[in-house]
């Protein structure tokens, strides 16, 4: 459902401890791993990253967005996007670093003066000429807006509109709209989504590698299961496998009744035998997330727990076959929708309390959506997570996910889905 890393969850719960107690040190702890875990290989020779070829093709396919969409720019700060079309992340903090890319022209940089030389050295691998590009420099006591507008006015765009990435902090967004008070600003997400929510033949084979990493990881980690486990010591398994295929990654593991709130809780869990248990997220390859979710039992499933998950299951692959070229996304979320109903746990969002899935690519949930309502239509490219749930409160939960991608001729999902809830990988 969502990414969380292993460094994430270990501050969060403060049991890093744990993966010590479980693991060993880190002298001992290849030797203690299960040996399932211990077979995982390194996938990192099947990782070929963006070429700068692609990064060039994105911004001029964004600068047609632009024109399309009545835009002079696009001022983007840290954050996915700024990966999209420049290959590289920054942290900046309250200090802007703004990339400006121009409907005509070339793109242009506002940055810290301190931070010149770190933002020149990222330049340097990315699709902008790193000795050509133009840097704009500001000290701590300069106005970083006020370069903002001057380089676009160097640009020809004074009036006009500009649009502003989603995840801008507003203070930035503020300060340009003060700097430049004859442009008009506005959103750029139809220029960054119409870009990022159709992935190309190199971001799925990036997608794919994440997806098989996660269910291998997954796969192994359940095959070193047993009951007694707590769900700290699971999730301490899921970071030692994908330190064995090479990627970032971790998961949040749930178990009982807590399986029935669909982002789990911060209680101690001890899995039990028949209990159930829920293991959510994914990994990262060059900057490519995976998102996925099982939902299994230790031993033997109950009647109920049984006839829970042949529902999700069913209501899984309805989704996935609603998914095809021209169809709305919100219908793709009615399809899994109305197994579950049909299956006596509706209506609308009663058991399937979210919705059916989110786009994905270098976030975790990015445009578009499958929720009711949304008219937009499925496109060649576009990945999505496909996840529905049924959360039983006070007594458990199962939700199955998986993701995939659409095609001309339907939709293919990057991983094998769930045949049973005892033998979650067949």
């Amino acid at each position: 459902m969502t990414v969380i890393l292993s460094r994430r969850r270990l501050l969060k719960t403060g049991l890093a401890a744990g993966c010590v107690g479980m693991l060993g040190t880190a002298a001992q702890g290849e030797q203690k791993l299960p040996d399932s875990i211990q077979a995982l290989r390194s996938m990192r020779d099947e990782v070929h990253p963006i070429t700068t070829d692609e990064y060039r093709e994105r911004v001029h396919r964004a600068q047609e967005l632009m024109t399309k969409n009545g835009l002079d720019a696009i001022v983007l700060a840290s954050g996915a996007s700024l990966r999209y079309f420049a290959g590289f992340n920054w942290w900046g903090g309250e200090r802007l670093m703004a990339t400006v890319l121009p409907a005509k022209g070339e793109a242009f940089f506002v940055v810290p003066a301190f931070e010149e030389a770190r933002l020149r050295e990222q330049l340097a691998s990315s699709p902008f000429d790193a000795a050509k590009v133009e840097v704009r420099t500001w000290q701590e006591d300069e106005n970083p807006y006020a370069l903002v507008a001057a380089g676009l006015k160097g640009r020809g765009v004074v009036t006009g509109a500009a649009g502003i990435e989603e995840t801008v902090p507003y203070v930035f967004s503020n300060g340009i709209a003060k700097a430049a008070p004859a442009l008009q600003m506005g959103s750029a997400t139809p220029v960054t989504a119409g870009c990022r929510m159709t992935k190309s033949p190199a971001e799925l084979e990036l997608m794919t590698v994440a997806n098989q990493a996660t269910w291998l990881v997954y796969r192994a980690v359940f095959q070193a299961m047993n009951a007694d486990m707590t769900q700290h010591q699971v999730s301490d398994l899921i970071d030692a496998a994908y330190g064995k295929v090479g990627f970032e990654g971790g998961a949040s593991v749930q178990t009982g009744r807590y399986t029935a709130l669909p982002h789990g809780s911060k209680e101690p869990q001890v899995i039990g035998e028949g209990s159930p248990v829920m293991i959510d997220d994914g990994c990262l390859v060059e900057g490519y997330s995976s998102d996925i979710t099982r939902t299994f039992v230790l031993g033997r499933a109950s009647d109920k727990q049984k006839k829970v998950f042949e529902i999700v299951q069913k209501a899984q692959k309805a989704g996935l076959a609603a998914a095809r070229l021209g169809v709305a996304c919100g219908s793709v979320d009615a399809a899994a929708r109305k197994v579950i109903t049909d299956g006596g746990f509706g209506p609308d969002y009663k058991f399937f309390s979210h919705r059916l899935g989110h786009g994905i690519g270098l976030q975790g949930h990015e445009w578009p959506y499958l929720v009711r309502g949304n008219t937009q239509p499925l496109m060649k490219g576009m990945t999505f997570s496909d996840e529905p749930g049924i959360y039983v409160k006070g007594e458990f939960g199962v939700r199955l996910e998986d993701d995939f991608y659409v095609t001309e001729n339907g939709a293919e999902a990057f991983t094998t889905f769930s045949p049973s809830i005892e033998q979650p990988f067949g």
